[in-house]
């Protein structure tokens, strides 16, 4: 079965909403009317009644009623529309004015109405003052009140009727012109591929309560082109990168293998290759990490830990490497925090590494570490050439080598370290940012004291 669109699903809301409120106004309408008609025979009813015991008044006897017949006969020429039956105090008839009512009506006291061949009649039976005056029966005909009635009922149902089909109409046009904005967002979105990720929605020209998902659209749009370009970048890079130590391997063993050599040459050969694979490996690994980190599969083992002590661990390791250099290592604060040991100190290990290598001789590194409002703070800081803040943004960007100085992290200096830095601190729930000026370069790393 067919879904209706949205446009028919408005325009028939439009439609039902109109007739139900034109219905339930028509029938107040026509209550309020039957009422007010109610009151009015009512009314007349009762005028009538008092010129009628007027007339009467002292007429105990049937001699007396028919010497006052003439009177009453001359009242009722007045209201042709109206009736009357008279019985004695006896209860014998004294006087019918219609022939076409039956010998039995309703006796029970006040206004009602009875239906006698097709006619419609009000019947008033009003309660006598004395037991020994006549007793009256008025009967008005209402069938004009009654033709009225219905015909102002066929005309609320043609009006419900013509409401909603105009309504029907009108709010189909109206559906179908406010809908045009997502009209336009279905055939840009149609339009969007790998190659036309540029396109975007005019936010500006649409309504406020499209322009947010319109903004949230192009935001999406936004985010894809540029992960599109990351991965295609990415891509490049992987191929850049592996391709030339497959084609120093390959090279490598074409000529080993030009001609005959000894067995040392041979073992020459294979070492030389050994190293390009185990960097090979090495690169394809990380990738692996990273991959994992991307899908949100690292996690970590949490176990308490000494900052300050493992960072002398890490600081330690680097000695030989920093005096060889004339670099001073020093380490300041401490603090302590649930993590795992052997991922953290794979990240501060990247930071440290790429400050050794990008410090000067004669200069220094700070490592810092303090705790303030349920974070802990860990600054790793180096001397030397700062970098260029248009390549901060993207320091952390896996490949990116805008600045060889600073792009490139641990891993064989293949531009994954920090990017792989950044992948634990994440999944450790917290943040690192750099921060380069004045010729010192910090690394910034906030974790939750509760990690």
């Amino acid at each position: 079965m067919r879904r209706l669109s949205l446009s028919t699903r408005l325009a028939l809301l439009f439609a039902g909403c109109t007739a139900v409120v034109s219905l339930f106004a028509g029938v107040l309408f026509g209550r309020a009317s039957e009422v007010h008609f109610v009151e009015l025979d009512q009314q007349l009813m009762e005028s009538r009644l008092a010129v009628l015991r007027s007339t009467l008044h002292g007429a105990d006897t049937l001699d007396t009623f028919t010497q006052r017949l003439p009177t009453l006969l001359q009242d009722l020429n007045h209201q042709p529309d109206l009736a009357v039956r008279v019985r004695g105090p006896d209860g014998h008839l004294w006087f019918d004015s219609s022939t076409r009512l039956p010998k039995v009506l309703p006796t029970q006291p006040g206004l009602g109405s009875l239906q006698i061949d097709g006619t419609e009649y009000r019947v008033l039976n009003p309660r006598s003052n004395s037991p020994d005056t006549p007793q009256l029966t008025l009967l008005l005909d209402i069938t004009h009140h009654q033709h009225f009635l219905q015909r102002m009922q066929r005309l609320i149902w043609m009006t419900v009727g013509l409401s909603a089909l105009a309504t029907a109409i009108l709010g189909a046009w109206a559906a179908r012109s406010g809908l045009r904005p997502l009209r336009r967002m279905s055939a840009i979105a149609a339009s969007v591929s790998a190659d036309s990720l540029n396109a975007r929605l005019p936010h500006a020209q649409m309504p406020p309560e499209l322009a947010e998902l319109a903004n949230a659209f192009n935001a999406m749009l936004e985010r894809l082109d540029d992960s599109f370009q990351r991965l295609s970048a990415f891509s490049a890079d992987i191929a850049h990168e592996l391709r030339t130590p497959l084609s120093n391997v390959l090279t490598h063993t074409q000529v080993t293998l030009t001609r005959p050599r000894d067995i040392e040459a041979y073992k020459e050969a294979l070492h030389s290759n050994l190293e390009e694979l185990q960097w090979m490996a090495q690169l394809v690994n990380d990738m692996l990490y990273l991959a994992k980190a991307d899908h949100g599969l690292l996690t970590p083992r949490r176990e308490p830990l000494d900052l300050a002590h493992e960072l002398e661990s890490l600081l330690e390791f680097y000695t030989l490497s920093a005096e060889d250099s004339q670099i001073a290592l020093t380490c300041e604060g401490n603090a302590r925090i649930a993590a795992d040991r052997s991922m953290l100190r794979r990240a501060l290990s990247n930071l440290l590494d790429n400050a050794l290598r990008y410090t000067p001789a004669g200069g220094t590194i700070t490592v810092l570490i303090s705790e303030a409002a349920a974070r802990v703070r860990i600054s790793i800081e180096n001397t030397g050439t700062g970098i260029a803040p248009e390549w901060l943004p993207r320091l952390f960007d896996r490949f990116y080598r805008a600045d060889p100085a600073r792009s490139e992290g641990s891993s064989e200096h293949a531009g994954l370290g920090l990017a792989i830095t950044q992948s634990i601190i994440r999944a450790h729930g917290g943040q690192i940012r750099c921060e380069s000026q004045e010729g010192v370069t910090r690394f910034v790393i906030e974790l939750p004291c509760n990690t």
